[in-house]
C-alpha cells in the first residue's frame, strides 16, 4: 500500500456532520482491503438487509492527497459509510518499514514482469497538422485526480479573428453531432466526434485523452489554433489560459523524485520542462504554459511499458534493490532507482505441497440459503504459499524479506488434474456475487448436492496423498445434521402457555426459537406464503451461539412453521406464547413432531374437544320444543351447549334458511328447563326481523316468555325486563335504550345478523360491548362480507383479545392475507377461529332442498340511453382520476362510489339520474325486458320476488306495473306495516313482491316464491345470496329460478366479475377448502370505467336486445 493517511486528513476530506454519523457504523465495517495501491474497499452494514459496498479512491498527484468515496447506499458518495470505512481502516495501515518490501511493490513487480517479460521497445510519432477555426475553444487541464482532460467553451472573437474571452462551458456535444449549430465547423465535428466516442461512462462535463485516438485528437486540437492549456482545474479567470501552438518534440527523461516520507518514485519530464505531460496517449504529449508550445515527447520506451513503469508506487531504499534487479532483468532500458548495493535474493526451489481450502460466502439471491460453497487451491513452497492460478514468483517471507520461488509447473498441473478427477470443476465468478468478493478460479462440484460425497470420500484420499485440506470458519460443509424437533408446551398461567422448541446437539438441548428468529431476519420468505414454495429437500442452516452449524431439511421445519408462524410476529424475550383459546394449535403441533404437554389436563381435553367440533357429546332436545330438529340442528344445539359449558362464545354461521332461529330458541329453552336461565336472554335483531322472531318463538317455544321492546310503547315495558325469559330489541334502538338495558345483566347476549356490528366504531357496537352477559353468541349467514375487519369486530365482541387489537389483527392477519395473498396465514386464521364458528352449507346438510337455477340475462344499451352512459362514464372517469391524483385511491372512496352509483343508475333507468339530459330520455332497456318477462312468468304460475337496491327504481317499476295492470305488493325501508304485504304474498293473493335489498334481504321467510329477479347487481355476493335465500330455504318444495339482469359491457358486468372474488375471500377463511384469498388493485378501478365495447351493425330496434343468457344450477 503506497497511501498513508491520518484522522486529521479524514476531517479535511469530509464534513463534521458526516463524520459524527459514522461513529456508530465503524464497528459494522468488514472485509477491509486495499484492492490496489490507491483503492480501499470494504463492506458496511447499514439499516437495510443487504450491506453497502464502499470504495475509496486516493489521488496523491501533486502535493495534496485527495479522495473520491463511492458507496452503494442511496446517498452514493462522501456518505457516513465512506467515513466509517476510512476510520475503521486507520489502525490497519502498516507502519513504513525500515527494511523489506511492501506488498504493493511486490504486486507491481509481478504485474510488470507478466506484462513485459517479452516486450520489445517501440517508438513512433504522428505529424501534426494545422487547421483554422473560429468558434469553439478547447482548454486542456489536469482533473482532480491528476489526469489531463479537455473542457470545451464557447469563445468570443476579436475583430482580427483571435479569441478574446471564454464564455460559459459548452456541453451540447451530442446535440451538435446530430444538428451542428452555425459556430461548429467541420473541423470541430471531427474533434467532437472523437471526444464523444471516447468519453468515460461517468462523463459529466470534460473528456479524457487515451490511446492512439487521444494522441490524434491532441494533434487536431493544436492544429485549430484554439487550444489552450491551464495548469489548474479552474478556468474561470479574468485572463485567458495560455494559447497553444505546435512546437518541436522534446526529449523525455526519467527523474527519480523523493517524496515527503523519504520514499521515491519515477516521474517523466521533458527538456526543457513542460507544464503538463499527457502520458495516457500514444505518443505522449507535452503542454508548456510558459512558452505556449505543445508537442510530442520523444522517449526511447514503448508507451504502454512506460505507463506501467510510471504507475509504480513510491518505494523505499530497501525496495529499490529488488525493483532495480527486476528492471535489469525485464526492461534494462528503463532507468533504475538510485541504489548502488544490489542485494542477492533467496531462491526457493523445493517441491510444492498442494493446499485445498474449503469456504462458503454469502451471495445475492442464490439458493440455498443465499450461500455458495467452493474450494480454492494454493501451493506451499517451503512455507511460502502462492495461489495455484497466479504467476507470482516473488513473495515476502515471515521476516519481511522478499524471496523468489521457482514454480514447479508440472507438479502443480498434476495436482489440479487430480482434483478434477475427484469431481471439482472450475466455476466462473459471474455465477456468484455478494457482499464479499469471490476469488478467481473457484472449484466446486457440478451439482452442489455432491459436496457431501466429496467430503466423505475424496477428502480422506487427498490427505493420504499429501494434500493439506482445511475449512474456514464460515464454511458450511462442516455441520451437524438435525433429524427431529422436540417441543414442549408449558402452562404459564392465566390461560397462556409457553411454546418451547429444541434440538439435540452433542448430547445437549439447543433452544430453537432464537435460531429461527435469526433465520427469519435473513430469509423473510419463511414468514410469508412463499414458505410453501421452498423445496422439501432444501437444507436450512441454523447457527448457534457457539458457531455450530445445524442443518435441517425444510420438510421438517415447514409443518411447525405453518402452525406457529403468527406467534413470531409478537415474540418477546425469545418466548412464544399461545392462548388456551387457540386450541387448534395444540392439536396441529401434536401432528407435526414430538411434543409434550405440561399443564392442566382439563385444558388439553378442552383443546381436543374444540378441535373435534360439534357432536362431541349430544345435548338432549328440550322437552317443550314444538319442532322436530334435523340432525345438523341437533348438532348445532349440542355445540351451543358445549360453548356454554366451557364458558366460551361462538358464531353460528349456517347458511340462510337452515334454521338458526329455531336452533337458538332451542338452546335458550334448554337453559330454562335446566334451571340455568336465572336472568333473561337479550337478543338484538334487525328491525325487519322483530316480527319473525316473535312469531317463531310463539310457534316453537311457547314456554319462553318473550318481551318485545319495539315501538313507542316500549318505554312502558322496561320495568318488566327481569320477569321475562327473552328480551327482543333492535340495533337501531339499542343505543337509545342503553341506560335502561344496562341496568340488567343477562344470561345470554345474542346478536342476530351479527354482520350489522361489523363496524366496531358505531354506537350500537359500542353499546353491545358494555352490556353485561354471562354468555355471548352471534348468528349470521355471512360472517365475512367485504373484508377481514368484519370478522375481527364480531370476535372482539365474543372473545375480547382473542384476535388481538384491531392494529395487531391488521398487521398479523389482514394485510398478509388481503394484500399479500398469504395462503399460509389464511389457513392459520381459519384454523384459529374454526373451533368457535359452526358453519354448515345448504348443499351439505339440506340435501332435500329442490335445485336452484341462476340465469344471467345480459342485454345491450342502445340509442340515447347508451349515449347517456358514455357521457356520464367519461365525466365520472375524469373526476375520479383527478381525485385519485390529488388524494390517492384510499382517500377518494366517496368520489369513486358516487361515480359508480351514477353509472349503475343509468343502467337501471336513465330517470334515476337527476339531470336535464336524462329527463328527456324515455328508453329503458332493462325495464322493457322486465315488462316482457313478467307476464309470461305469471302466466306460468310463478311466484316472484323482485329485488333492487334503488327504492326509486322500485317506484318506476310500480308505475309501469300499474299501467300494465300487473298486481304487486312492496316492502321497503319506508313500509310501516311489514306484516300485511308478506301475508298477502304468502297466501297467494299477489304473484309479485317488490322488495328493496336492504329492507327485505334478510330474515324474511318467503318460501311461497319460486322465482327471484335481481334487477341490479350488488358488489357483495353474500347480500344477493341472502336475498335469494328468502325463497330457497327449508320449507321450499319447488325448484327456484334466480334471474340476474345485467347490462353488457357496463359497470354491472364488472361488478359480477368482482363478486366472485369477494366470495373467494369469505370461502378462504370460513371453509377448509376455500379458494385463494382475494386481493384488489387499482386495475379494478380502471376496468370499472372502461367504455362499453362498440355495438354491432345490426339495424336499430325499438325493443331491448338480449345479448346472451347463461344458466347455472345448484342445490
Amino acid at each position: 500500500m503506497s497511501v498513508f493517511y491520518t484522522r486529521k486528513q479524514i476531517d479535511k476530506w469530509l464534513d463534521a456532520f458526516t463524520i459524527a454519523k459514522a461513529g456508530s457504523y465503524t464497528n459494522l465495517v468488514s472485509d477491509v482491503s486495499w484492492s490496489s495501491d490507491d483503492l480501499l474497499t470494504g463492506i458496511v452494514q447499514g439499516t437495510r438487509i443487504a450491506p453497502y459496498r464502499v470504495r475509496v479512491y486516493f489521488n496523491n498527484h501533486g502535493k495534496v492527497l485527495r479522495i473520491d468515496g463511492q458507496c452503494s447506499c442511496p446517498v452514493g458518495n462522501r456518505c457516513k459509510h465512506v467515513a466509517a470505512l476510512l476510520i475503521a481502516a486507520l489502525p490497519l495501515q502498516p507502519e513504513p518499514a525500515a527494511r523489506g518490501v511492501r506488498p504493493e511493490v511486490i504486486r507491481w513487480l509481478n504485474d510488470f514482469r507478466t506484462k513485459h517479460v517479452s516486450a520489445a521497445p517501440d517508438n513512433g510519432k504522428k505529424p501534426a497538422s494545422t487547421k483554422a477555426s473560429q468558434v469553439l475553444a478547447y482548454v486542456i487541464c489536469e482533473s482532480l485526480i491528476g489526469k489531463p482532460e479537455v473542457r470545451i467553451f464557447k469563445a468570443r472573437k476579436s475583430a482580427d479573428g483571435s479569441i478574446r474571452t471564454l464564455d460559459e462551458p459548452w456541453h451540447n456535444v451530442e446535440k451538435a453531432l446530430v444538428q451542428p449549430p452555425k459556430f461548429v465547423t467541420e473541423e470541430d465535428l471531427t474533434i467532437l466526434r472523437g471526444l464523444w466516442l471516447g468519453r468515460s461512462r461517468t462523463y459529466l462535463s470534460s473528456f479524457s485523452l487515451d490511446g492512439a485516438t487521444g494522441g490524434e485528437i491532441v494533434q487536431k486540437l493544436i492544429a485549430t489554433g484554439r487550444a489552450f492549456v491551464s495548469p489548474t482545474t479552474s478556468t474561470r479567470r479574468s485572463a485567458l489560459p495560455c494559447s497553444l501552438s505546435a512546437g518541436r518534440s522534446r526529449t523525455g527523461r526519467i527523474e527519480w523524485r523523493t517524496q515527503a516520507d523519504a520514499s521515491m518514485r519515477p516521474a517523466l519530464q521533458t527538456e526543457p520542462p513542460a507544464t503538463i505531460l499527457i502520458t495516457t496517449t500514444q505518443p505522449f504529449w507535452y503542454l508548456d504554459a510558459r512558452t505556449g508550445e505543445a508537442g510530442i515527447v520523444d522517449a526511447p520506451w514503448r508507451a504502454d511499458q512506460l505507463n506501467e513503469y510510471l504507475s509504480m508506487p513510491s518505494i523505499t531504499t530497501d525496495e529499490a534493490v529488488l525493483v532495480g534487479k527486476m528492471l535489469q532483468e525485464i526492461a534494462p532500458g528503463l532507468p533504475l532507482p538510485p541504489v548502488h548495493d544490489r542485494a542477492d535474493l533467496r531462491v526457493i526451489e523445493t517441491a510444492p505441497i498442494p493446499v485445498l481450502k474449503l469456504d462458503s460466502l454469502a451471495t445475492w439471491g442464490r439458493a440455498p440459503n443465499n450461500m455458495f460453497d467452493f474450494a480454492t487451491v494454493a501451493f506451499d513452497y517451503d512455507g511460502e504459499r502462492v495461489d495455484a492460478h497466479s504467476d507470482v514468483t516473488l513473495v515476502r517471507d515471515s521476516k519481511g524479506d522478499v524471496v523468489q520461488i521457482t514454480r514447479r509447473e508440472d507438479v502443480e498441473a498434476r495436482c489440479l488434474k487430480e482434483l478434477g478427477k475427484a469431481g471439482l470443476k472450475e466455476v466462473s465468478t459471474k455465477y456468484a456475487s455478494g457482499a464479499s468478493s469471490f476469488p478467481e478460479h473457484m472449484l466446486a462440484p457440478s451439482n452442489p448436492a455432491d459436496w457431501g460425497d466429496f467430503i466423505n470420500r475424496a477428502v480422506p484420499l487427498l490427505r493420504e496423498g499429501g494434500w493439506q485440506v482445511s475449512m474456514s470458519e464460515a464454511c458450511r460443509l462442516n455441520f451437524v445434521e438435525i433429524d427431529a424437533i422436540d417441543g414442549e408446551i408449558r402452562e404459564a398461567g392465566e390461560g397462556w402457555f409457553d411454546v418451547e422448541m429444541g434440538v439435540t446437539v452433542d448430547g445437549r438441548t439447543v433452544r430453537l426459537e432464537p435460531l429461527l428468529v435469526s433465520l427469519f431476519r435473513r430469509e423473510p420468505r419463511w414468514l410469508s406464503s412463499r414458505r410453501d414454495t421452498i423445496a422439501d429437500n432444501e437444507v436450512i442452516e441454523l447457527v448457534t451461539d457457539r458457531n455450530e452449524r445445524l442443518h435441517i431439511r425444510a420438510e421438517r421445519l415447514k409443518p411447525v412453521m405453518r402452525v406457529l408462524v403468527d406467534l413470531f410476529d409478537f415474540m418477546t424475550e425469545h418466548k412464544l406464547r399461545v392462548s388456551k383459546w387457540d386450541a387448534a394449535k395444540f392439536d396441529a403441533l401434536d401432528k407435526s413432531g414430538r411434543w409434550q404437554f405440561h399443564g392442566d389436563t382439563s385444558v388439553r381435553e378442552l383443546a381436543m374437544r374444540l378441535v373435534a367440533g360439534p357432536g362431541v357429546s349430544d345435548a338432549p332436545v328440550p322437552r317443550g320444543l314444538q319442532a322436530e330438529l334435523r340432525t345438523y340442528q341437533r348438532q348445532g344445539l349440542s355445540w351451543m351447549q358445549f360453548l356454554r359449558e366451557q364458558n366460551l362464545a361462538g358464531v353460528l354461521a349456517d347458511d340462510m334458511g337452515l334454521g338458526k332461529t329455531v336452533q337458538t330458541l332451542a338452546h335458550i329453552l334448554a337453559e330454562k328447563e335446566a334451571g340455568r336461565l336465572d336472568r333473561p336472554a337479550l337478543i338484538v335483531v334487525p328491525t325487519t326481523l322483530m316480527h319473525n322472531w316473535t312469531e317463531e318463538a310463539r310457534r316453537f317455544t311457547p314456554d319462553l316468555r318473550v318481551l318485545d321492546l319495539h315501538g313507542p310503547q316500549r318505554h312502558e315495558r322496561f320495568d318488566e325486563i327481569g320477569r321475562y325469559d327473552v328480551i327482543l330489541t333492535t340495533y337501531a334502538l339499542l343505543w337509545r335504550d342503553q341506560a335502561m338495558l344496562a341496568q340488567h345483566s343477562y344470561h345470554l347476549l345474542i346478536l342476530d345478523e351479527a354482520q350489522y356490528v361489523k363496524n366496531a366504531a358505531t354506537k350500537a357496537a359500542a353499546t353491545i360491548r358494555e352490556l353485561q352477559a354471562t354468555h355471548r353468541l352471534c348468528l349470521t349467514g355471512t360472517p365475512l362480507e367485504n373484508h377481514l375487519g368484519e370478522l375481527w369486530a364480531q370476535f372482539d365482541f365474543l372473545l375480547p383479545g382473542f384476535l388481538g387489537t384491531r392494529q395487531d389483527f391488521t398487521r398479523r392477519w389482514r394485510t398478509p392475507i388481503e394484500k399479500n395473498n398469504d395462503v399460509a396465514r389464511r389457513e392459520l386464521l381459519a384454523r384459529r377461529i374454526r373451533p368457535f364458528m359452526l358453519r354448515r352449507r345448504k348443499d351439505e346438510v339440506a340435501t332435500e332442498l329442490p335445485p336452484k337455477t341462476t340465469i344471467v340475462r345480459t342485454l345491450e344499451l342502445e340509442g340515447a340511453q347508451r349515449d347517456l352512459y358514455e357521457t356520464v362514464r367519461s365525466a365520472m372517469q375524469e373526476k375520479v382520476r383527478a381525485a385519485v391524483a390529488e388524494k390517492g385511491l384510499a382517500r377518494s372512496h366517496i368520489v369513486v362510489l358516487e361515480a359508480l352509483l351514477k353509472l349503475r343508475q343509468v343502467c337501471c333507468d336513465p330517470r334515476l339520474v337527476k339531470n336535464a339530459q336524462s329527463a328527456r330520455i324515455r328508453e329503458s332497456a332493462k325495464l322493457e325486458l322486465l315488462l316482457e318477462m313478467l307476464p309470461e312468468l305469471i302466466e306460468e304460475g310463478r311466484r316472484i320476488l323482485l329485488f333492487s337496491q334503488f327504492t326509486g327504481m322500485l317506484d318506476l317499476i310500480a308505475t309501469a306495473l300499474g299501467e300494465a295492470q300487473i298486481p304487486y305488493v312492496t316492502l321497503t325501508g319506508e313500509t310501516a306495516d311489514r306484516v300485511t304485504p308478506v301475508k298477502r304474498f304468502m297466501q297467494g293473493e299477489i304473484p309479485l313482491f317488490l322488495i328493496s335489498l336492504k329492507a327485505g334481504g334478510v330474515g324474511l321467510n318467503l318460501t311461497a316464491a319460486d322465482t327471484v329477479i335481481h334487477y341490479d347487481p350488488w358488489w357483495n355476493p353474500a347480500v344477493e345470496n341472502q336475498a335469494t335465500d328468502r325463497a330457497h330455504r327449508i320449507g321450499q318444495e319447488r325448484p327456484v329460478f334466480v334471474y340476474k339482469l345485467i347490462t353488457a359491457g357496463s359497470v354491472e358486468e364488472k361488478i359480477v366479475a368482482m363478486q366472485g372474488r369477494k366470495a373467494a375471500l369469505a370461502d378462504a377463511i370460513l371453509s377448509e377448502d376455500g379458494a385463494r384469498a382475494v386481493k384488489f388493485s387499482e386495475d379494478d378501478l380502471a376496468a370499472l370505467f372502461e367504455p362499453i365495447p362498440a355495438a354491432g351493425t345490426t339495424a336499430p330496434s325499438t325493443k331491448p336486445r338480449t345479448k346472451r343468457t347463461t344458466a347455472k344450477q345448484e342445490r
